[in-house]
């Protein structure tokens, strides 16, 4: 038995040795699920469990809105979508964390080509919401690539940055900045600043974890810095967006300005079930300021033991990140944990008019196909990044 889990390998040949045979020695193997049980970290099992159903109690309280203001007969037309979404995102998540980490990374590293490549037929296959060209059709279901880029960037960014670590001969710098960059081009010809921002800083943290030269983190910040002023000089919608931003006589700020007085109503225990106003004076409210219509409705505790949650999801998984032994893993697990504490952070400062709205939603609460099953995805990387294998962790742990 390994001291740092429940992993028992099983060799029939030992059995033989000691008096039994194959047969018997297969009765003693544990069954598959119960390999997967004893090895997977439960903690972070449960507090992913506990935010999926938090996420459909607070869909199922804002959906009747939602619904009526785009004229659906059905009151719970988004909480169904947002279940079928839910459901598909913890099949694959349950999925990715039975494998190993070798195959985990393979996963991670084909959707990062697939992203990449629907990220180019957004441009000429694309459909336009709201001044912006992001989602695909596949079916009945528009997919947006960019919600699928940053984990996978985050998983090769670990691996190519651990490559070069073992091997300095492989240019792994140089590739991660070449793909980087062509991410990040794609998705401004969007445009989609929020996402680019995001996996900037995700993309940092990594490197910074990685413990990187100086001079590459210069470089790094050198190069967003000039791309960030390009993009202010250059883009329209982000341009708006900033000097609305920094001024509310330069343009409209009405979602912005509805949800602090929400939450300011809200007060400590809320204005109850439907009972508050916000619902019905914003459109995105089930979406980028849904945190806003919770403390008006359920009050400052209820959304406090949602970020706490949150917080209590993101610091395990770090926190598992540092007892790894195996660097690829260490890395990609706090890249992947960053990327989902960074996301919350820019939708409550949203909510809280502490940066311009960005179309981020909170993560596991918000409605959104293509953001719950890449949230899914994440946690079923994380997940098998930090299954408890013989040697995984440090020893003792």
């Amino acid at each position: 038995m390994s001291s740092v889990g429940f992993d028992i390998d099983f060799d029939a040949d030992d059995f033989e040795n000691d008096g039994f045979d194959k047969e018997t020695a297969a009765k003693y193997k544990p069954s598959f699920l119960s390999e997967w049980w004893q090895s997977i970290d439960k903690v972070t099992l449960g507090l992913f469990f506990a935010l999926l159903a938090i996420g459909v109690i607070i869909s199922m309280a804002t959906s009747p809105v939602a619904a009526a203001r785009i004229d659906k007969d059905e009151p719970f037309f988004f909480l169904m979508r947002h279940l079928i979404f839910v459901f598909m995102g913890l099949g694959g998540a349950l999925f990715l964390s039975c494998l190993s980490p070798q195959n985990a990374r393979r996963i991670g590293i084909l959707a990062l080509i697939g992203s990449i490549i629907a990220l180019i037929l957004v441009s000429t296959h694309g459909f336009t919401v709201k001044g912006a060209t992001r989602w695909l059709r596949v079916g009945p279901i528009g997919l947006q690539p960019s919600e699928f880029i940053k984990p996978a960037f985050i998983v090769f960014a670990a691996w190519m940055f651990t490559a070069t670590r073992r091997d300095p001969r492989v240019a792994g710098k140089l590739i991660v900045f070449i793909v980087y960059g062509l991410i990040i081009f794609l998705l401004i010809r969007q445009p989609d600043m929020g996402q680019s921002f995001l996996l900037t800083v995700c993309f940092a943290a990594v490197f910074f974890f990685a413990g990187l030269p100086l001079g590459w983190m210069l470089f790094f910040f050198a190069f967003t810095s000039i791309g960030g002023l390009g993009a202010y000089l250059t883009v329209p919608h982000f341009k708006d967006r900033i000097q609305r931003f920094s001024s509310s006589d330069s343009g409209d700020t009405y979602q912005t300005d509805r949800s602090l007085e929400a939450i300011s109503n809200g007060g400590l225990l809320g204005q109850g079930p439907g009972e508050g106003v916000f619902l019905h004076r914003v459109p995105d409210v089930n979406t980028d300021f849904v945190f806003a219509a919770v403390v008006e409705e359920f009050g400052f505790l209820i959304s406090a033991v949602i970020v706490l949650t949150l917080g209590a999801f993101i610091y395990r998984a770090f926190r598992q990140a540092l007892r790894l032994n195996d660097a690829f893993c260490q890395l990609a697990v706090a890249g992947l944990a960053m990327m989902i504490g960074v996301q919350m952070l820019i939708n409550l400062a949203v909510n809280l008019n502490m940066a311009p709205p960005k179309g981020m939603t909170l993560p596991f609460i918000s409605n959104g196909g293509s953001s719950m099953l890449a949230l899914c995805f994440t946690v079923g990387l994380i997940l098998a990044f930090t299954r408890r294998r013989p040697g995984a962790y440090v020893y003792g742990v």
